[in-house]
């Protein structure tokens, strides 16, 4: 009778046989198949939930467990993939999405966990790194009249030393106009044409004696306002005309209207998107909060996905929703969850990823990462990878000192795979 020690599964036996003729177990093979993936991303538009979102009560439920929460998990079109009952209708179309449960996160404080999810770096003290909108747009050239990226209801995160022309356009509630976008009350056409050129008189003089980049900066967001307050596709912001059934559809509220304006935007050519909404630090009456949340997101984020698959603008779309830590397993006596940042879980869609898929795992309780840990700049790494940037390419900065574009990142391969 042979040896139990020496009896080998047929997974096993797959993973001994890969490593043994090509260096390689399984898992590793599934990871480099994406490498010649070639980028089918052309937009992005990211939904930070800012505070702190729950993993445990999202994207990567425990049912059963003592840090399950009052949520129940709720099957998927995926079959075996499960999320939290708070998003009923996303349930519906997860086929299209992966989801990562395995970020393993290093920063517990609200404004360091943004800065390093949103940049890939950690804080210093004499630089500002950009935020990943700010490097897409610096890598790719801008298509449309609009802005090449634009904020919604918050600020993304600052440009930093890629200068002006990498800002965020910031659009305070979807469908208010901008007044900064038309002349002033009683000033016509041909009257505001006029000012414009003698303004730009004044600049050019006053900048042939001073040397100071503010100047050109200031003229470039003269340049992008003028162009865009004369664009046709200045429509793209206007939500007064849509129908009142899509509007239902997505959801009469700031985050339903984000994420429609974020889906014309990018069918105008509008390379990245941020919509923002906070509330997610939870350390009281989490369960209702979340409640709450899952009723004005679940609306929005299903709409979105399943009119960009369907006019096939979510091939070269990808749409992630990223916050910038956990909450934790544990249920504090104020029925609440805390700050948590060994692990936690982000959403990803379209943009080249094959939906229908979990990307690593947190342990039993949702604790720490337990298959397959994903760094912070990973989840950067993988936006750039998915839209053709290459992460490692390095910028100088004014003080002549070369920066990656992200800080030692690597794509999560297997979403491409």
């Amino acid at each position: 009778m042979a040896c139990k020690e020496y009896r080998l599964s047929r997974r096993a036996m797959m993973g001994t046989t890969s490593a043994s003729i090509l260096g390689f177990g399984i898992r590793d093979l599934l990871a480099f198949s994406g490498q010649d993936h070639t980028a089918k991303a052309e937009h992005v538009i990211l939904f930070w939930n800012g505070g702190g979102m729950s993993h445990l009560d999202t994207w990567d439920p425990k049912p059963g467990r003592p840090t399950q929460g009052e949520f129940n998990p709720i099957s998927t079109s995926v079959p075996g993939m499960q999320i939290s009952e708070i998003f009923p209708k996303l349930s519906k179309q997860m086929h299209h999405a992966a989801l990562v449960r395995s970020i393993a996160g290093t920063q517990g404080a609200h404004g360091r966990a943004t800065y390093n999810v949103q940049t890939s770096y950690l804080p210093s003290t004499n630089l500002r790194h950009p935020g990943v909108g700010s490097v897409v747009v610096h890598e790719l050239d801008n298509n449309s009249d609009l802005p090449p990226y634009i904020t919604i209801s918050g600020q993304a995160r600052r440009a930093g030393y890629l200068g002006q022309r990498c800002e965020a356009y910031y659009v305070a509630a979807p469908g208010e106009k901008d007044p900064y976008l038309a002349f002033p009350q009683g000033i016509g056409q041909v009257r505001g044409d006029r000012r414009l050129e003698e303004l730009a008189k004044m600049n050019k003089r006053f900048a042939v004696k001073k040397e100071d980049a503010r100047l050109a900066s200031t003229q470039t967001s003269i340049d992008d306002a003028v162009r865009l307050m004369r664009s046709p596709a200045l429509e793209a912001f206007e939500l007064d005309k849509i129908d009142a059934k899509t509007l239902a559809r997505y959801g009469d509220t700031n985050f339903g209207r984000g994420a429609l304006m974020a889906k014309r935007l990018v069918e105008k050519g509008v390379r990245f998107v941020q919509i923002n909404r906070g509330g997610f630090d939870t350390h009281s009456n989490n369960f209702t909060a979340m409640s709450n949340h899952g009723e004005v997101m679940d609306p929005a984020l299903a709409s979105l996905i399943e009119d960009l698959s369907e006019s096939g603008m979510l091939e070269k779309t990808m749409v992630i929703m990223l916050s910038e830590f956990g909450r934790t397993p544990r249920i504090n006596d104020n029925a609440g969850r805390d700050h948590w940042a060994p692990v936690f879980s982000g959403f990803m869609a379209g943009g080249g990823i094959n939906g229908g898929q979990v990307i690593g795992s947190s342990d039993e309780d949702g604790f720490m990462p337990k298959d397959r840990p994903v760094q912070v700049a990973d989840i950067n790494a993988t936006m750039c990878h998915a839209l053709g940037i290459d992460h490692e390419k390095e910028v100088m900065t004014p003080l002549l000192r070369p920066m990656k574009l992200v800080d030692n990142g690597s794509p999560i391969m297997e979403l491409f795979s």
